[in-house]
């Protein structure tokens, strides 16, 4: 277990994802939807849903260029939730239906 929190207080309620969910790179949170059950992935993104508005709010009253690791990790948590969306709500797994063996690799990642 983390010593720091990695979310800011406000948000303690999510930090038992952080550490799964809080990932900086577009392809991290598609494996971590990939290796997730629909159980974890049901319980992350009611969490983060019930969450969503005030996380947003405070986002918006943060500078981008100044973002302390705490805000950052919300960020990426709310990355996460975007990434586990298509799984709860349209697929209902965790890939793609349909797909085989089909990938779609980000060669970048948005900033921050």
């Amino acid at each position: 277990m983390r010593d720091e929190p990695m979310l800011p207080e406000a948000f303690s309620d999510l930090e038992p994802f952080a550490a799964s969910w809080c990932l900086s790179d577009a392809n991290a949170r598609y494996e971590q939807r990939l290796a997730s059950s629909m159980t974890a992935l049901q319980a992350f993104y009611d969490a983060v849903g019930a969450r969503a508005d005030a996380i947003l709010r405070h986002l918006a009253t943060r500078d981008p260029q100044a973002m302390d690791d705490a805000d950052r990790n919300l960020l990426w948590l709310m990355g996460s939730f975007s990434t586990v969306g298509f799984a709860v709500d349209v697929f209902k797994q965790p890939e793609v239906p349909d797909t085989g063996g089909a990938s779609m690799p980000w060669t970048t990642t948005p900033w921050p």
